[in-house]
């Protein structure tokens, strides 16, 4: 049974960091698509990034990029991701979603459909 373990969320002023963590157990992350999601109250869920098998690639959303990077630690599972000079728009539930890689035809995708796995999400505030 693969399960995703988020923590890290919180509140902040604008301008501050946050690190968040998701933990996988039942699939490894080096055989996984992990991607970042978050949806704030009347929004639709939307892609922040993605972590690429093997974490050779990522990709991010441009609302986040040279703000937001992916870190991995194998031996832990986990990956992270940091969010650096948050602003309000930031705000929302972040949640992260796994893929195993031979499920996804070993393409990882920004869009919430392909992942079968996801964590419980965890809340992000930032306020001005």
């Amino acid at each position: 049974q693969v399960q995703l373990v988020e923590s890290g969320g919180g509140s902040v002023q604008s301008g501050g960091s946050l690190r968040l963590s998701c933990t996988i157990s039942g699939l490894s992350l080096s055989d996984a698509c992990l991607a970042w999601f978050r949806q704030a109250p009347g929004n639709e869920r939307e892609g922040v990034a993605v972590l690429w098998p093997g974490g050779s690639r990522t990709n991010f959303d441009d609302s986040v990029k040279g703000r937001f990077t992916i870190s991995r630690d194998d031996v832990k599972n986990t990956a992270y991701l940091k969010m650096n000079n948050l602003q309000p728009e930031d705000t929302a539930m972040y949640s992260c979603a796994a893929v195993s890689k031979y499920v996804s035809g070993n393409y990882c995708y920004m869009h919430p459909r392909p992942y079968p796995y996801w964590g419980q999400g965890t809340q992000v505030t930032v306020s001005s």
